[in-house]
C-alpha cells in the first residue's frame, strides 16, 4: 500500500488535545485490516533487516503495532507503559511532550541485556516518548536500540532529536501541518 494510501486511513483531528495541536488518529486506520497489514507488513520489513532481538511497545497505540510486529518476527515484547500501571518492579523516564509532560516506566527486566531493541509507537514528534523508551531500554542494557513509528510530523524535531542521541528512525509516512 502506498504512503498516500495508508495516510488517507489515517484521521486528523484539529486543535485536540489543545488548541493549535493536530491530533493524528490512527484508531481509523487499525480499523482497515489491509491497511494494518500493510502497516506491520513494512514495519517488519525493515526490522528484519535489523536483526533485532526484541521490540518495545510505547502505550497505548504503540502497544498495537508492537504486539503485531513482535508476533510477526517471533520476538519478545517489552511494555513501555505511562507511570503507575505496572504490578512488579519497574524503572522510569519523565519527559516533555508537545502540551505537557509525562512518565513511562517498564519492569525491570534481564530480557533486554545486550539486546538490539526495536522501540514501536504510533507517531515521531518531539521525539520526547520515543527517546524515555530509548533510555529506559539502555538503562536495561540494550546494546542497541532504534526506533519506528506509523507517522512522522515532518515539521517537529523528533527525527533529528532521535539522530543526536545515535537512533536510527524508521516510519511509514510523514505529514506536515498543513495536511
Amino acid at each position: 500500500m502506498t504512503e498516500e494510501a495508508i495516510k488517507s486511513n489515517i484521521r486528523t483531528v484539529r486543535d485536540w488535545p489543545k488548541a493549535g495541536i493536530n491530533f493524528r488518529d490512527v484508531t481509523t486506520l487499525f480499523e482497515n485490516p489491509d491497511c494494518y497489514h500493510s502497516v506491520i507488513k513494512q514495519l517488519a520489513e525493515w526490522a528484519k533487516s535489523r536483526e533485532y532481538d526484541s521490540i518495545a511497545g510505547i502505550d497505548a497505540r504503540g502497544f498495537i503495532l508492537s504486539g503485531a510486529l513482535a508476533y510477526e518476527l517471533k520476538l519478545p515484547l517489552v511494555l513501555v507503559r505511562k507511570k503507575g500501571k505496572l504490578p512488579y518492579s519497574t524503572i522510569f523516564e519523565d519527559y516533555e511532550l508537545e502540551y505537557g509532560t509525562a512518565t513511562v516506566e517498564t519492569h525491570e527486566t534481564e530480557l533486554i541485556r545486550d539486546h538490539k531493541v526495536l522501540v514501536v509507537d504510533d507517531l515521531l514528534a518531539t521525539g520526547g516518548t520515543a527517546l524515555a523508551a530509548i533510555r529506559l531500554m539502555r538503562r536495561l542494557g540494550a546494546s542497541g536500540v532504534d526506533f519506528a513509528a506509523i507517522i512522522d510530523l515532518v515539521e517537529l524535531p523528533g527525527r533529528q532529536v532521535l539522530k543526536n542521541a545515535g537512533v536510527e528512525a524508521f516510519t511509514v509516512c510523514g505529514f506536515n501541518e498543513t495536511e
